[in-house]
This record gives structure tokens, C-alpha cells and sequence, in this order.
């Protein structure tokens, strides 16, 4: 054994092996990590809860006092909370037009709403648009012009087009095409949507 003071500890490295060296510098900044990481986590306070808001909103003509989370949409308030699963969610980012809506009768995509901006506000649905057993003139359209194949989209149609039938702006084909762009329809049923959506404004 050398009586040198450190010349010991630089045998013991030449005998290291590559590996051990690989595996030493890898380790080292994974633990710095590791305590860095648990160090934040204790120091960071926990997010606080969202409060519930209170929400008055009248749905297909029914008064609804709630109590919701103030990040809750309007279709999760629809579909998880109220059970009107007629509004679909599709892209959930307000392109595809699915989970259509109307709002004080205008038309809106009920993902990009938050349910607490309805305060005081009218909803229909497409469960709230015929009377009862009576379809909506658009429902039946749709049937008879068979303006639909897998019909996810369907509720969102007719939603948006009783809508763009209210604001009166659309009379042409084309004009109709353009009104109702912000809906998709994935099955390619648009000539017959339109066709439907004719025979109701000439019944109009």
C-alpha cells in the first residue's frame, strides 16, 4: 500500500470500469433532479378548489337553479349533469359544429361556453325544439329528405339551421352553404341538409 497521501483513491479510479463511470455521471444529475423536483413540490401550495357559482338558466323552457363549477361548459351541463345527450360532442374546440345549441335563439357552440355566461339566458336544444310528439318542421325535413347517415351530426344541423333560418339572411343554395359552413358533416350529406333546409323556408 502507498504511503502518499491520495494515491490510493487515483488506483481505485484507474480500476474503474467505463460502465461504472457511465453510470455514476447518469445517476448524479437524476438525484440533483429527483431533489430539485421534490424540493418545488414541497415549496409550491396546492391549487385552491374552484368555489361552485350559482347559475340560473332556462333549458327547452324548464328553469334550472345550479350550483356548478365555474370551468364547467355548457355541453358537459347538458350532457353529464342534465342528461340531454341530443347534443353531441364532437371536435370539442368549436370546429365541427356538433354540439350546436341555440342561445336567446341565436346559435353557439356549446363547448366554447361556459355554463355561468348563461345566467339568465334562454337554451334549446334539439330535445327542445319540436312540441311534445310533434316534430320541429327542420326534424322532419331532415327525415324526409334523408339529410343525414350516421346522424351524429344531425342534432347540431338542425340546431344551427333553425338558427340561420331566424336571422334571415340566407335565401340562395349557396348563401345556405356558407350559413351553415361551421357545421360538418363527415358522411357528405350536405345536398340533402341543404334540400331540407329549403323545403322548410319555403314553407316559411
Amino acid at each position: 500500500m502507498s504511503d502518499k497521501p491520495g494515491e490510493q483513491s487515483y488506483q481505485s479510479i484507474a480500476h474503474t470500469t467505463r460502465r461504472e463511470l457511465a453510470g455514476a455521471f447518469v445517476a448524479a444529475p437524476m438525484a440533483m433532479t429527483l431533489q430539485i423536483s421534490l424540493a418545488s413540490a414541497q415549496s409550491t401550495p396546492a391549487a385552491a378548489p374552484s368555489l361552485p357559482s350559482p347559475v340560473g338558466v332556462t333549458i327547452n323552457g324548464r328553469l334550472y337553479a345550479l350550483s356548478l363549477d365555474p370551468r364547467t361548459t355548457l355541453i358537459d351541463l347538458l350532457r353529464e349533469r342534465l342528461d340531454l345527450t341530443g347534443t353531441k360532442k364532437g371536435c370539442d374546440q368549436g370546429q365541427c359544429g356538433a354540439c350546436t345549441v341555440l342561445m336567446n335563439g341565436r346559435r353557439v357552440n356549446s363547448c366554447l361556453v361556459l355554463a355561468v355566461m348563461c345566467e339568465g339566458a334562454q337554451i334549446t336544444t334539439i330535445e327542445g325544439l319540436g312540441k311534445g310528439a310533434q316534430l320541429h318542421p327542420l326534424q322532419q325535413a331532415f327525415i324526409d329528405r334523408d339529410a343525414f347517415q350516421c346522424g351524429y351530426c344531425t342534432p347540431g344541423q338542425i340546431c344551427s339551421a333553425a338558427g340561420m333560418i331566424s336571422e334571415g339572411r340566407a335565401r340562395t343554395a349557396d348563401e345556405i352553404r356558407e350559413a351553415m359552413s361551421g357545421n360538418i358533416c363527415r358522411c357528405g350529406a350536405y345536398p340533402n341538409i341543404v334540400a331540407a333546409i329549403q323545403d322548410v323556408m319555403g314553407q316559411s
